[in-house]
Protein backbone atom coordinates (compact mmCIF):
# COMPACT_ATOMS: atom_id res chain seq x y z
CA UNK A 1 0.00 0.00 0.00
CA UNK A 2 2.95 2.60 0.61
CA UNK A 3 4.61 1.79 -2.27
CA UNK A 4 1.40 2.56 -4.23
CA UNK A 5 1.13 6.03 -2.54
CA UNK A 6 4.54 6.78 -3.08
CA UNK A 7 4.53 5.85 -6.54
CA UNK A 8 1.05 8.34 -6.69
CA UNK A 9 3.08 10.91 -5.44
CA UNK A 10 5.84 10.44 -7.59
CA UNK A 11 3.62 10.31 -10.50
CA UNK A 12 1.98 13.90 -9.33
CA UNK A 13 5.25 15.34 -8.66
CA UNK A 14 6.61 14.62 -11.75
CA UNK A 15 3.12 16.17 -13.73
CA UNK A 16 3.89 19.39 -11.51
CA UNK A 17 7.57 19.35 -12.86
CA UNK A 18 6.71 18.74 -16.34
CA UNK A 19 3.86 21.77 -15.90
CA UNK A 20 6.29 24.00 -14.20
CA UNK A 21 8.94 22.98 -17.28
CA UNK A 22 6.57 23.52 -19.97
CA UNK A 23 5.79 26.96 -19.01
CA UNK A 24 9.33 28.38 -18.35
CA UNK A 25 9.64 26.73 -21.97
CA UNK A 26 7.03 28.88 -22.89
CA UNK A 27 8.22 32.18 -21.24
CA UNK A 28 11.33 31.64 -22.45
CA UNK A 29 10.84 30.60 -26.00
CA UNK A 30 8.04 34.38 -26.16
CA UNK A 31 10.60 36.75 -27.28
CA UNK A 32 11.33 34.77 -30.15
CA UNK A 33 7.99 34.77 -30.86
CA UNK A 34 7.58 37.96 -30.79
CA UNK A 35 10.57 38.88 -32.55
CA UNK A 36 9.67 36.69 -35.12
CA UNK A 37 5.52 38.36 -36.02
CA UNK A 38 6.69 41.77 -34.92
CA UNK A 39 9.14 41.17 -37.90
CA UNK A 40 5.83 40.40 -40.27
CA UNK A 41 3.68 43.28 -38.80
CA UNK A 42 3.99 47.02 -40.09
CA UNK A 43 5.79 49.12 -38.53
CA UNK A 44 2.91 51.28 -36.85
CA UNK A 45 1.50 47.54 -35.80
CA UNK A 46 4.90 46.68 -33.62
CA UNK A 47 4.20 49.59 -31.20
CA UNK A 48 0.22 49.95 -31.36
CA UNK A 49 -1.19 49.57 -28.18
CA UNK A 50 -2.74 46.94 -26.83
CA UNK A 51 -0.29 44.84 -29.13
CA UNK A 52 -1.63 42.10 -31.63
CA UNK A 53 -0.19 38.68 -30.67
CA UNK A 54 -0.20 37.59 -34.44
CA UNK A 55 -0.06 39.98 -37.63
CA UNK A 56 -3.46 41.30 -38.56
CA UNK A 57 -1.66 41.47 -41.57
CA UNK A 58 1.43 39.73 -42.83
CA UNK A 59 3.81 40.67 -44.89
CA UNK A 60 7.49 39.67 -45.74
CA UNK A 61 8.54 43.54 -47.05
CA UNK A 62 10.78 43.94 -44.60
CA UNK A 63 13.02 41.53 -44.87
CA UNK A 64 13.25 42.46 -48.57
CA UNK A 65 14.17 46.23 -47.32
CA UNK A 66 17.12 44.45 -44.85
CA UNK A 67 18.43 42.52 -47.87
CA UNK A 68 18.09 45.36 -50.57
CA UNK A 69 18.66 48.40 -48.37
CA UNK A 70 21.70 46.39 -46.84
CA UNK A 71 24.67 44.09 -47.80
CA UNK A 72 22.95 41.03 -45.64
CA UNK A 73 24.14 38.12 -47.43
CA UNK A 74 27.77 39.65 -47.36
CA UNK A 75 27.31 39.55 -43.58
CA UNK A 76 25.56 36.37 -43.12
CA UNK A 77 28.91 35.00 -45.13
CA UNK A 78 31.18 36.80 -42.75
CA UNK A 79 29.44 35.30 -40.11
CA UNK A 80 28.92 31.64 -41.70
CA UNK A 81 32.72 31.53 -42.47
CA UNK A 82 34.45 33.57 -39.31
CA UNK A 83 32.31 30.82 -37.00
CA UNK A 84 32.77 28.19 -38.60
CA UNK A 85 36.58 27.96 -39.59
CA UNK A 86 37.03 29.75 -36.15
CA UNK A 87 35.42 26.84 -34.50
CA UNK A 88 37.14 24.24 -36.77
CA UNK A 89 40.66 25.77 -35.89
CA UNK A 90 39.80 25.48 -32.67
CA UNK A 91 38.46 22.02 -32.18
CA UNK A 92 41.61 21.31 -34.19
CA UNK A 93 44.00 23.15 -32.19
CA UNK A 94 42.40 21.83 -29.16
CA UNK A 95 41.56 18.39 -29.74
CA UNK A 96 45.72 17.95 -30.22
CA UNK A 97 46.56 20.43 -27.14
CA UNK A 98 44.02 18.37 -24.92
CA UNK A 99 44.99 15.31 -25.78
CA UNK A 100 48.91 15.64 -24.87
CA UNK A 101 47.82 17.24 -21.62
CA UNK A 102 45.28 14.88 -20.60
CA UNK A 103 47.73 11.08 -21.99
CA UNK A 104 51.39 12.03 -22.68
CA UNK A 105 54.11 12.68 -20.07
CA UNK A 106 56.43 15.37 -20.44
CA UNK A 107 58.54 17.91 -17.91
CA UNK A 108 55.80 20.76 -16.23
CA UNK A 109 53.25 19.61 -17.56
CA UNK A 110 50.76 20.12 -15.08
CA UNK A 111 52.20 23.73 -14.56
CA UNK A 112 51.98 24.73 -18.00
CA UNK A 113 48.65 23.33 -18.09
CA UNK A 114 47.53 26.04 -14.84
CA UNK A 115 49.09 28.57 -16.46
CA UNK A 116 47.39 27.50 -19.91
CA UNK A 117 43.95 27.49 -18.23
CA UNK A 118 44.40 30.68 -16.35
CA UNK A 119 44.64 32.92 -19.63
CA UNK A 120 40.89 31.82 -19.23
CA UNK A 121 40.63 34.76 -16.61
CA UNK A 122 41.50 37.50 -18.45
CA UNK A 123 38.74 39.28 -20.07
CA UNK A 124 39.03 39.55 -23.49
CA UNK A 125 38.03 43.49 -23.46
CA UNK A 126 41.48 44.10 -21.87
CA UNK A 127 43.34 42.63 -24.42
CA UNK A 128 41.43 44.72 -27.39
CA UNK A 129 43.98 47.27 -27.88
CA UNK A 130 46.94 45.28 -28.22
CA UNK A 131 45.60 42.66 -29.68
CA UNK A 132 44.42 45.36 -32.57
CA UNK A 133 48.30 46.68 -32.75
CA UNK A 134 49.42 43.33 -33.03
CA UNK A 135 46.55 42.80 -35.94
CA UNK A 136 47.34 45.98 -37.46
CA UNK A 137 51.22 45.61 -38.08
CA UNK A 138 50.31 42.13 -39.33
CA UNK A 139 48.67 44.03 -42.24
CA UNK A 140 45.14 41.59 -41.03
CA UNK A 141 42.47 44.54 -40.13
CA UNK A 142 39.11 44.63 -42.47
CA UNK A 143 40.27 40.61 -43.01
CA UNK A 144 39.26 37.20 -42.53
CA UNK A 145 41.99 36.73 -40.90
CA UNK A 146 42.16 39.57 -38.34
CA UNK A 147 38.45 37.89 -37.79
CA UNK A 148 39.59 34.51 -37.79
CA UNK A 149 42.89 33.70 -35.64
CA UNK A 150 42.66 36.07 -32.49
CA UNK A 151 39.09 33.80 -31.89
CA UNK A 152 41.27 30.55 -32.14
CA UNK A 153 44.04 31.35 -29.39
CA UNK A 154 41.76 30.38 -26.47
CA UNK A 155 42.18 28.10 -23.91
CA UNK A 156 38.57 27.22 -23.39
CA UNK A 157 38.47 24.36 -26.29
CA UNK A 158 41.27 22.91 -24.28
CA UNK A 159 40.17 23.22 -21.08
CA UNK A 160 36.74 21.20 -22.36
CA UNK A 161 37.96 18.35 -24.30
CA UNK A 162 40.75 17.62 -21.34
CA UNK A 163 37.93 16.51 -19.50
CA UNK A 164 36.31 13.88 -21.93
CA UNK A 165 40.34 12.43 -22.92
CA UNK A 166 40.52 12.03 -19.00
CA UNK A 167 37.38 10.15 -19.01
CA UNK A 168 38.72 7.99 -21.51
CA UNK A 169 40.24 4.68 -20.28
CA UNK A 170 44.33 4.44 -20.58
CA UNK A 171 43.87 0.63 -21.53
CA UNK A 172 42.58 1.58 -25.16
CA UNK A 173 45.96 3.80 -25.79
CA UNK A 174 47.98 0.62 -24.81
CA UNK A 175 45.95 -1.69 -26.40
CA UNK A 176 46.62 0.48 -29.72
CA UNK A 177 50.45 0.90 -28.88
CA UNK A 178 50.61 -3.54 -28.51
CA UNK A 179 49.10 -3.52 -31.86
CA UNK A 180 51.63 -1.28 -33.45
CA UNK A 181 50.02 2.09 -33.56
CA UNK A 182 51.36 5.11 -33.44
CA UNK A 183 50.32 8.12 -31.06
CA UNK A 184 49.57 10.02 -34.14
CA UNK A 185 47.53 6.76 -35.28
CA UNK A 186 46.15 6.29 -31.90
CA UNK A 187 44.69 9.78 -31.64
CA UNK A 188 43.09 10.42 -34.51
CA UNK A 189 41.39 6.51 -35.23
CA UNK A 190 40.53 5.85 -31.62
CA UNK A 191 40.74 8.50 -28.60
CA UNK A 192 39.06 11.05 -31.40
CA UNK A 193 35.87 9.47 -32.34
CA UNK A 194 35.06 8.55 -28.28
CA UNK A 195 35.32 12.11 -27.68
CA UNK A 196 32.56 12.94 -29.93
CA UNK A 197 30.24 14.42 -27.52
CA UNK A 198 32.88 16.72 -26.76
CA UNK A 199 33.35 18.11 -30.25
CA UNK A 200 29.97 18.50 -30.64
CA UNK A 201 29.38 20.17 -27.28
CA UNK A 202 32.58 22.52 -28.45
CA UNK A 203 31.14 22.81 -31.70
CA UNK A 204 27.91 24.90 -30.76
CA UNK A 205 30.12 26.97 -27.70
CA UNK A 206 32.59 28.27 -29.64
CA UNK A 207 30.50 29.01 -33.03
CA UNK A 208 27.62 30.90 -30.88
CA UNK A 209 30.56 32.93 -28.94
CA UNK A 210 32.13 33.80 -32.38
CA UNK A 211 29.06 34.34 -33.86
CA UNK A 212 27.77 36.71 -31.15
CA UNK A 213 31.06 38.26 -30.76
CA UNK A 214 30.65 42.18 -31.15
CA UNK A 215 33.71 43.73 -29.87
CA UNK A 216 36.47 42.26 -31.80
CA UNK A 217 34.38 42.02 -34.98
CA UNK A 218 33.38 45.80 -34.92
CA UNK A 219 36.90 46.48 -34.04
CA UNK A 220 38.71 44.42 -36.70
CA UNK A 221 36.16 44.78 -39.64
CA UNK A 222 35.74 48.26 -40.15
CA UNK A 223 34.41 48.41 -44.04
CA UNK A 224 30.62 47.75 -44.68
CA UNK A 225 31.28 44.51 -46.67
CA UNK A 226 33.61 43.51 -43.87
CA UNK A 227 30.91 43.54 -41.58
CA UNK A 228 29.43 40.40 -39.73
CA UNK A 229 25.89 39.72 -39.29
CA UNK A 230 25.62 40.88 -35.48
CA UNK A 231 27.24 43.75 -35.91
CA UNK A 232 25.58 44.71 -39.03
CA UNK A 233 22.00 43.96 -37.59
CA UNK A 234 23.27 46.68 -34.38
CA UNK A 235 23.97 48.94 -36.92
CA UNK A 236 20.54 48.81 -38.12
CA UNK A 237 19.75 49.35 -34.49
CA UNK A 238 21.40 52.63 -34.03
CA UNK A 239 19.74 53.55 -37.49
CA UNK A 240 17.25 56.38 -36.74
CA UNK A 241 14.73 54.87 -39.57
CA UNK A 242 11.80 54.71 -36.92
CA UNK A 243 10.56 51.59 -39.04
CA UNK A 244 10.98 48.85 -35.96
CA UNK A 245 9.19 45.72 -37.85
CA UNK A 246 12.38 46.45 -40.11
CA UNK A 247 14.40 46.37 -37.18
CA UNK A 248 12.66 43.15 -36.10
CA UNK A 249 13.24 41.28 -39.56
CA UNK A 250 16.79 42.15 -38.99
CA UNK A 251 17.35 40.75 -35.91
CA UNK A 252 15.23 37.86 -37.18
CA UNK A 253 17.85 37.07 -39.68
CA UNK A 254 20.65 37.12 -37.45
CA UNK A 255 18.71 34.81 -34.85
CA UNK A 256 17.83 31.77 -37.29
CA UNK A 257 21.14 30.47 -38.07
CA UNK A 258 21.94 30.02 -34.15
CA UNK A 259 18.59 28.42 -34.14
CA UNK A 260 19.44 25.65 -37.12
CA UNK A 261 22.88 25.19 -35.41
CA UNK A 262 21.64 24.49 -32.13
CA UNK A 263 18.86 22.14 -33.86
CA UNK A 264 21.39 20.11 -35.75
CA UNK A 265 23.53 19.71 -32.78
CA UNK A 266 21.91 19.37 -29.78
CA UNK A 267 22.07 16.08 -29.66
CA UNK A 268 26.18 16.14 -29.39
CA UNK A 269 25.54 18.99 -27.02
CA UNK A 270 23.15 17.37 -24.31
CA UNK A 271 25.84 14.40 -24.66
CA UNK A 272 29.02 16.70 -24.69
CA UNK A 273 27.63 18.31 -21.05
CA UNK A 274 27.46 14.69 -19.86
CA UNK A 275 29.68 12.59 -21.12
CA UNK A 276 32.93 14.14 -20.02
CA UNK A 277 31.81 14.52 -16.27
CA UNK A 278 32.93 10.81 -14.82
CA UNK A 279 37.09 10.17 -14.77
CA UNK A 280 37.65 6.36 -14.91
Amino acid sequence: MSQKNNKKKMERSDIISNIIIFLLALFNLFPLYWLFTSSLKNSSDVVKMPPDWWPSTITFSNYADVFQSQPALRWAFNSIFVSGASTVLVIIVGAMAAYAFSKLKFKGKDIIFIIFISSLMIPKEIMIVPLFRITQQFGMVNSFNGMIWPNVATAFGVFLLKGFFDATPNALREAARIDGAGEWKTFMQIMLPIVKPGIGALFILNFVQVWNDYLWQSVVGQEKNMKTLMVGTATLMQDLNPNFAYKMAGATVAAIPMLLIFILFQRYFTQGMTAGAVKE
